[in-house]
């Protein structure tokens, strides 16, 4: 212990010169984004196959060939101003492990535009849940629109839910989003599924989708807003300054520290340890670690037992399951995003080429869950990525509400001759 003591202290000089040259770079990078927030900025780049369903979005979702007044990563970071607070009911499901899965059911406020039963099931981002400010506004726009909306809590992410085992969310785990899919397709056997993932929930309900044809089914499409689609091409653009991604990945691994921590008597047990073969080596690295990498490869990879931190990230990433996906997906990136380096976009971009129910998305700002359309000082509560998942997910229930009448249409035809 006294040696971890001084090895900690020793490194308090370097680790605060880190942070005080990240908040300056930080500043900078602020200012030069709102002296840029008037500046004309043009449509989204849109990347996808010809089809009769492409076609068909461009004609009845609007938002997709404009993209307003989208700015940067401050409003995903800083958080949104007049966040609803829509009502709901906490679920909780026991994992086959012992632990235990929460998620958040929201019951739809007005009747749906087509007159169907539809809910969206949602993955928030990175140690996020359903009390998440941008979270509340989306849920209660899509309320409005008819939609019921299911909200996965990750696990060990709600402050006031203790864990029950000895893990906590991780990277690529579907196994508590699953869960969460399944008890609504048994509770509500008519209902149709939006699936949606902010962030690293993109990548987990690509994932899932993707794992199983099964996990496809009833799903009438997938959005997944600004995620990276490779942790492992990702890492080392994490630890570059450029666009102060270095910052950013400091101040999540951070709040991760902060989060595992919470939870320690569950994590850091004897049997944990035993179970996950974690020292107090490990554990010695968690308090110093100023990266995610570093935690994710002390800690977060151990609980599914992989044994490197390349492995780990190799098969939790959704980059080998996205072509196994055949439902519509539309993949939302921001060209700004201090989080997502432009050599992962070459990830959708290729995919949105060769697959016709892919569509790629990519606005020149709205950096990382931001798009706030308004001004600086005073935006809207709304911002474009609500309206475009919504509107996107509205095209979609009329096509394939055309396409059923259409064929009712050509049986009965069909059927007179």
């Amino acid at each position: 212990l006294k040696m971890s003591a001084m090895l900690e202290t020793s490194e308090l000089p370097a680790v605060f010169d880190g942070v005080k040259l990240a908040a300056v770079a930080a500043v900078l990078y602020v200012i030069v984004r709102c002296l840029n927030l008037k500046s004309p900025t043009a449509p989204p780049e849109l990347i996808y196959q010809d089809s009769a369903l492409a076609r068909f979005l461009l004609k009845s979702c609007p938002l997709l060939t404009k993209d307003g007044h989208i700015q940067t990563a401050l409003y995903g970071k800083m958080g949104r101003v007049r966040s609803p607070h829509p009502y709901g009911h906490r679920k909780y499901l026991t994992m086959p492990d012992g632990a235990t899965a929460t998620f958040d059911l929201f019951e739809p406020q007005s009747e749906h535009c087509i007159g169907e039963d539809v809910t969206m099931v949602i993955c928030p981002g990175i140690a996020n849940h359903s009390e998440k400010q941008y979270i509340r506004t989306f849920v209660d726009y899509a309320q409005k629109n008819g939609y019921r909306c299911a909200v996965l809590n990750h696990l060990g992410a709600l402050p006031n839910i203790e864990l029950t085992s000895p893990r906590m969310f991780t990277y690529g785990c579907t196994w508590e989003f699953g869960a969460m899919v399944n008890y609504i397709k048994k509770t509500y056997p008519q209902t149709q599924l939006v699936v949606v993932g902010f962030s690293l929930g993109g990548n987990i309900v690509c994932k899932y989708l993707g794992e199983s044809q099964a996990n496809q089914e009833r799903v009438l499409c997938c959005v997944s807003v600004c995620q990276g689609y490779s942790a492992l091409r990702a890492q080392e653009t994490f630890m570059q300054w450029d666009q102060c991604r270095r910052f950013y990945n400091f101040l999540m691994a951070d709040n991760m520290k902060k989060i595992i921590l919470s939870h320690r008597q569950v994590l850091f047990g004897d049997n944990m340890k035993k179970s996950h073969s974690l020292s107090d080596a490990d554990l010695s690295k968690l308090y110093t670690a100023t990266s995610l990498m570093q935690i994710d490869d002390n800690v977060m990879r151990k609980f599914h037992g992989y044994n490197s931190l390349k492995e780990y990230y190799e098969e939790e990433s959704c980059l080998h399951y996205l072509h196994r996906i055949y439902v519509p997906l539309l993949l939302v990136n921001a060209a700004d995003d201090p989080l997502v380096h432009e050599s992962l976009l070459s990830i959708p971009r290729a995919l949105s080429e060769k697959r016709e129910n892919v569509m790629h998305v990519l606005p020149l700002h709205g950096g990382h869950l931001g798009f706030f359309e308004g001004s600086v000082l005073f935006p809207e509560p709304l911002t474009w990525m609500d309206k475009l998942v919504v509107q996107y997910a509205n095209a979609i229930c009329q096509w394939e509400k055309t396409k059923s009448h259409c064929s009712d249409t050509e049986q009965a035809v069909s059927g007179q001759e």
